[in-house]
C-alpha cells in the first residue's frame, strides 16, 4: 500500500453511529464494564484506553499512521516537538551517560544538551556534520545515544544516515533521527538504520500553523521506555490536536509535492539574482551533497536557505519589503514564511556558535508555502531589486 493511501485510509473503526469521519474523543478517562474489567485493564491483561494522559483513540490513530509511514514498530505522541526530543532523552539517559549530536541542531535541542543534561551528570559531544573523524572518535564506553537532524536547521546539511547507523550499532548506541524537515514522505530514517525517529508535528504534518504536537516512532524496545516516562510525567498530546494532525496526514503527500516543487523553483530563481550570494537547497545540483540528497530523499523539501548580499539592516529592509511571506519563527505552513535565524530561532547561541553551524547575519530561512510560484518569485524579485 502506498504512503498516501496509508495516510488516508488508516483510521479507527466506526462506532455504532456509523460516522464516515472519525470523531474527536474529548474525554479524560474511560469506563469499564465491571470491576473485573477495570482490574484486567490496569493489570495489562486486556487492551484498551484507560486515561487520556497516555492513551486515547485519537492519539492511537495518529501514532498508527506514522508508524506505518515510517515503518516503525511502536510510537508515542507528545504535546510538542520539543516534548518529543526531551522525553526521548529523559526516558533513556541517566547520570554518567554520554550523548553525541550534530552541532547543527535546532536551538532548543542544543539548549537541552548543553544546559539541562549536564546538570543531571550527562556528558555530551557536538560534532560538525562533515567531521567524519570526529564522529568516529566521539564514541566512548558510556555513549548511550546519538541524535542528528538531516537536513539540518537551517543550513540544510545532510548526514549519511546509513554510515552513522553502522557506527551506532558498533558502539551499541541508540540512534535517533529528527525527521522534521523531510517528513516520512521524503525520507524514511528507519530504512537507513535509525532506532528512533522524532517529529515536530507542529510543522509540515499539521501544515497550516494551527496546533502543536510531537511524535517519536521506532523500534518497540526503545519506544516503550518513552511511553512509560510520558505516562507518568504528562507531556501528552490533546485528543483534539491528535485528531487534527491525523486529518492533516491525509493531505501530507499532496502538500509536500507542492512545497518541494515551489521550493526548487524559488531556489533556482535565487541562484540567478545578484543580491543572493548563497543558495542552499538539497535538490539543487549546486548543493555540495546533491548526490547524497538524491540517495536519501525523494525530493528536496520545503525549506530554502539563502544569504543576502547585505548587512543586517539591509537584510531587515529586504524582509520588510516582502508582501506575501509571513515573518514568524514557525515553518511547514501552507503560507510562505521568512525567518532571520540569527535573531530568532538560534538567537540563544553565541555568534561564534552560530557561525559554526553556518548562520550569519545575512542568512535567511524560507519555508516555502503553497502559493502560486509566479507570485512568490515576483514578490521576492521586487524586494531584492529595491535592496539592490
Amino acid at each position: 500500500m502506498k504512503d498516501n493511501t496509508k495516510a488516508i485510509r488508516d483510521q479507527l473503526g466506526r462506532t455504532s453511529y456509523r460516522e464516515h469521519s472519525v470523531p474527536v474523543y474529548l474525554t479524560s478517562s474511560f469506563v469499564y464494564d465491571s470491576a473485573e474489567h477495570a482490574e484486567a485493564m490496569f493489570a495489562g491483561e486486556k487492551e484498551g484506553d484507560i486515561y487520556s494522559r497516555f492513551t486515547n483513540p485519537n492519539t492511537t490513530e495518529l501514532i498508527n499512521k506514522f508508524c506505518r509511514l515510517e515503518k516503525a514498530e511502536k510510537g508515542v505522541a507528545t504535546a510538542s516537538g520539543m516534548a518529543a526530543v526531551f522525553n526521548t532523552f529523559a526516558a533513556h539517559l541517566k547520570t554518567g551517560d554520554h550523548v553525541i549530536a550534530c552541532s547543527a541542531l535546532f536551538g532548543n535541542s542544543i539548549y537541552i544538551i548543553k544546559n539541562i543534561l549536564p546538570s543531571w551528570g550527562i556528558e555530551y559531544t557536538l560534532i560538525d556534520v562533515d567531521d567524519e573523524e570526529g564522529w568516529i572518535s566521539a564514541f566512548k564506553a558510556n555513549t548511550k545515544m546519538v541524535l542528528i537532524e538531516t537536513p539540518t536547521n537551517p543550513g540544510l546539511e545532510l548526514l549519511n544516515m546509513s554510515w552513522l547507523a553502522d557506527l551506532c550499532r558498533k558502539h551499541k548506541a541508540i540512534y535517533c533521527v529528527d525527521n522534521c524537515f523531510a517528513t516520512p514522505i521524503l525520507q524514511k530514517p528507519m530504512n537507513h538504520g535509525a532506532d528512533l525517529v522524532i517529529h515536530s508535528a507542529t510543522k509540515w504534518i499539521d501544515g497550516q500553523g494551527r496546533v502543536l504536537g510531537g511524535l517519536v516512532v521506532g523500534k518497540e524496545e526503545y519506544v516503550q521506555p518513552i511511553f512509560d516516562f510520558l505516562r507518568r510525567t504528562g507531556a501528552c498530546l490533546s485528543p483534539f490536536n491528535a485528531w487534527l494532525l491525523s486529518k492533516s496526514a491525509e493531505t501530507l503527500e499532496l502538500r509536500m509535492e507542492r512545497h518541494c516543487s515551489n521550493a526548487l523553483k524559488l531556489a533556482s530563481y535565487f541562484e540567478s539574482h545578484q543580491m543572493i550570494t548563497k543558495v542552499i537547497y538539497p535538490y539543487l545540483p549546486s548543493h555540495r551533497q546533491y548526490e547524497l540528497a538524491k540517495e536519501q530523499m525523494t525530493a528536496g523539501g520545503g525549506i530554502v536557505t539563502v544569504e543576502v548580499d547585505s548587512d543586517k539592516s539591509g537584510v531587515f529592509k529586504f524582509i520588510n519589503q516582502l508582501t506575501i511571506p509571513t515573518i514568524t519563527a514557525n515553518l511547514g505552513d501552507s503560507r510562505t514564511i521568512i525567518t532571520h535565524p540569527s535573531t530568532t530561532t538560534h538567537s540563544k547561541l553565541s555568534l561564534s556558535e552560530q557561525e559554526e553551524v553556518g548562520i550569519k547575519p545575512s542568512t535567511l530561512r524560507i519555508s516555502v508555502g503553497l502559493e502560486d510560484i509566479d507570485d512568490l518569485v515576483e514578490d521576492f524579485d521586487q524586494a531584492l531589486n529595491k535592496l539592490a
